[in-house]
């Protein structure tokens, strides 16, 4: 099993997808040392914490650590505004180990900043 920067075993908890949704339902991650783009959908974990989930084994988590900030790509809900781009920092990287979550990891993230599209 590969080692992905700082992780713990969560229990499942009850974050809803889309719950924040007036404000972004996606965001994409180009990261400079890997050849893919990656989306995903974003969850609300509480009313100031957002995460994406990432299952085990993806090439992904090879490219993150806690503590990393990123300029992600948000997709919005409004389509007079479809995107923009946020300074991001990961906060933390979780794995579930139990329930139907077994083996997902949640990827934690704060908004730091508008970013620039560079």
């Amino acid at each position: 099993m590969n080692e992905y920067a700082v992780h713990h075993n969560v229990a499942e908890s009850n974050f809803i997808p889309g719950k924040g949704a007036e404000q972004y339902h996606s965001v994409e991650f180009s990261i400079s040392n890997s050849p893919f783009v990656y989306q995903f959908k974003i969850w609300d974990i509480s009313l100031n914490e957002k995460g994406v989930l990432v299952k085990e084994g993806s090439d992904f988590l090879n490219h993150l650590k806690t503590g990393d900030v990123l300029d992600l790509k948000y997709y919005s809900a409004d389509v007079s505004h479809p995107f923009e781009y946020l300074k991001t920092e990961i906060k933390d990287i979780d794995k579930y180990d139990r329930g139907r979550l077994k083996g997902i990891y949640l990827v934690r993230l704060s908004i730091v900043e508008t970013a620039n599209p560079n």
